[in-house]
């Protein structure tokens, strides 16, 4: 079996996560899927930030979890969820560890 690459962030490729100071909620065609006030926002080399919610404060029944997965080597193997109340552009739109 082939080992993945792993890479630490640096100059060239930087990470920054910091706590989020208010309650971050996520809602999907006017349904609340996440709402939590222990999030974190994470900038990654020039991409658009993004928010990370404890599992525990997302209301996981209304997630439906799929076969799709990736790899990234700075953050690890993920799976992947669609919101069903979103259609098509809510197709694998939550990732975890």
């Amino acid at each position: 079996m082939k080992s993945k690459e792993i890479k630490i962030p640096g100059p060239d490729h930087s990470i920054t996560i910091s706590a989020v100071s208010e309650t971050v909620r996520v809602s999907v065609s006017g349904k609340v899927v996440a709402e939590s006030k222990r999030a974190l926002r994470l900038e990654e080399a020039g991409y658009p930030p993004v928010y990370y919610v404890p599992r525990e404060d997302a209301f996981m029944s209304k997630l439906v979890r799929t076969t799709h997965y990736t790899y990234c080597p700075y953050k690890g193997d993920c799976t992947y969820y669609s919101i069903s109340a979103g259609g098509e552009k809510s197709e694998y739109a939550v990732w975890t560890l």
